[in-house]
């Protein structure tokens, strides 16, 4: 099993390849099916590193909202052709700061 560091430092390294498209504007991500696909696959990365960090972790630091990240995660894998777009992307513009910020502090 991973060290929980490297979990958190996967955590924010697929933040920041998010940030990287998310920065062309929702439009772009609307209309463009590669940034989709590129946000889409590392929330999934964010959701399977929170996963993989273990409910005593998650316990530990309850400030995150740990259940919502791994249920968003599969929400895009099992419901992937059934995803709201404008969902996906208030996640970007709304949590994703958020998380960004409360991961860098741990």
């Amino acid at each position: 099993m991973r060290d929980p560091k490297e979990r958190l430092r996967d955590i924010l390294e697929a933040i920041a390849r998010i940030e990287r498209y998310a920065s062309r504007g929702r439009e772009a991500f609307e209309r463009d099916e590669l940034i989709q696909v590129w946000i889409f696959h590392h929330i999934q990365i964010i959701g399977e590193a929170a996963a993989n960090l273990g409910r005593d972790f998650h316990e530990a630091h309850p400030e995150v909202p740990w259940p919502q990240i791994v249920a968003m995660r599969n929400v895009l894998v099992h419901e992937y052709f059934g995803v709201d777009l404008r969902e996906v992307w208030k996640t970007v513009e709304r949590d994703l700061p958020a998380l960004k910020l409360a991961v860098g502090r741990l």
